[in-house]
């Protein structure tokens, strides 16, 4: 194991800053990159930052003057804890979930500030435009052309585990600091994932210890390492995440905001990809060894290739689901689907 003293972050390269003007510059990076970048300050005119910059407080504040009035999810892990959101050793949550309106957590958040070894608490990924009314309006989105799915997270100092997401993400740190690890997405057999159905947030994470990495237990973690990116994001700072980027997240100040957005090119109406490797599990996985090589040889053909010899020898208009996808073909698939688990 290595010696708990000893960063792995020092070692890493970092991640490229980029300079942009204005929102419009940053929709340019994105269109030409699919590589991530860090545009510092790109958020530093949001009330919610400059209210960070004053004070927790004066941020819990603002969030509060925003929040409606529902029940919002806490994930809270005992003193001891070290933020560290993830297993325990029966493979169970190390953490336990509860409810309560925003002005209560902030109450636990501010009984516990300046401790020497705090609880955990975690608001984990809330819905902005759902759970607050005007907070999108007064911290306007730098990526609004997306029309991206908006969310909010905020906590004591945590870990989050190396995991990534479909989507493009951009994360604007509002307040405390962030630090990002991330790895391409082809790293994912290096990173030593754990289970894909029970995750401490939907997402196949890693079960490498960053901070204690044990290279005997995980040796091609080292590899891994060949290749990752770091950066410390200060409040108004953003990071462009591109889709199935992997990426370790840590908030390393007493109080921390983020702001996550998602965004995805592909319609709507697709399927999500995590669907078709869980069915593929289930149906191809245990087959006999060369049944599932004449099926490997399928996937190629229909879908990882896809090319003319698919669909030229059937006349246009007859190919069915082998044409483009539509809506009105998506929906069909799906309905076939559900017809047939159903059995």
């Amino acid at each position: 194991m290595a010696d708990a003293g000893t960063s792995i972050f020092s070692k890493l390269t970092h991640i490229a800053d980029r300079e942009v003007a204005d929102f419009g510059g940053l929709a340019e990076l994105i269109e030409g990159t699919r590589e991530p970048f860090v545009v510092r300050g790109l958020v530093a005119d949001w009330p919610l930052v400059r209210a960070g910059l004053e004070s927790a407080a004066k941020a819990r504040e603002h969030l509060l003057a925003h929040a409606r009035a529902m029940p919002f999810t806490v994930a809270i892990g005992p003193p001891g804890h070290g933020g560290r959101m993830f297993y325990a050793d029966d493979m169970q949550m190390n953490f336990r979930e509860g409810t309560g309106k925003l002005a209560d957590i902030f109450g636990g958040f501010e009984r516990y500030e300046g401790e020497d070894n705090p609880p955990t608490a975690y608001v984990p990924s809330v819905d902005m435009n759902r759970y607050f009314n005007g907070l999108t309006e007064a911290n306007p989105s730098p990526v609004a052309q997306h029309k991206p799915r908006e969310s909010i997270w905020i906590g004591t100092p945590t870990r989050i585990a190396a995991h990534n997401d479909f989507p493009d993400n951009l994360a604007c740190c509002a307040v405390g600091r962030r630090r990002f690890t991330l790895f391409p997405p082809e790293q994912f057999e290096n990173l030593y994932l754990g289970p894909i159905d029970n995750t401490p947030a939907g997402r196949a994470v890693s079960m490498v210890d960053f901070h204690q990495p044990d290279f005997a237990a995980h040796p091609r973690f080292e590899a891994a390492l060949e290749t990752a990116l770091t950066t410390e994001l200060e409040p108004g700072d953003a990071v462009f995440i591109p889709s199935m980027w992997w990426h370790h997240v840590e908030g390393l100040a007493p109080f921390n905001v983020l702001v996550n957005y998602w965004w995805r090119e592909t319609p709507k109406w697709l399927g999500q990809p995590q669907d078709a490797l869980n069915h593929a599990i289930l149906a191809i996985r245990d087959l006999p060894p060369e049944d599932r090589a004449i099926w490997k040889q399928m996937f190629d053909h229909y879908v990882f290739e896809h090319g003319p010899n698919v669909t030229e020898h059937i006349p246009e208009g007859k190919r069915g689901v082998l044409d483009p996808l539509t809506p009105e073909a998506a929906n069909r698939i799906r309905s076939f689907l559900l017809r047939a688990l159903n059995q």
